[in-house]
């Protein structure tokens, strides 16, 4: 079954900061895509208000968190690629430690009433 996610998580509060992290998500090489539709996510959008980062991502039947972030883990290209992004975010007041995107809750859906 398909799925959407919805995740959250804050840039440091610094312009320049932000600007470089919009600029460095315009140019994602080929290898971070691929990492990323090979773990069965079939869209992800990125938002962003103030600080903060919204995303939505939608995977397919095979996605799992677990499995997405062994891959990462002996990916040497994906660890720079997160290690380079990671300068630039900062953890959500109440993200475990480690934790960087943290899931949100769904609250509301319009669909739930018609």
């Amino acid at each position: 079954m398909n799925k959407r996610y919805y995740l959250a998580l804050d840039l440091k509060d610094e312009p320049e900061a932000i600007a470089t992290y919009e600029d460095l998500h315009k140019r994602v090489s080929p290898h971070i895509i691929a990492s990323i539709r090979n773990s069965d996510i079939t869209q992800m959008e990125l938002y962003r208000t103030g600080n903060r980062l919204f995303m939505i991502m939608e995977t397919g039947p095979d996605f799992s968190f677990e499995a997405k972030a062994l891959a990462d883990a002996s990916d040497p290209l994906v660890q720079e690629w997160e290690t380079l992004v990671g300068t630039y975010q900062q953890a959500l007041p109440w993200a475990k430690p480690g934790e960087k995107w943290v899931l949100m809750d769904p609250i509301f859906r319009l669909t739930d009433y018609l």
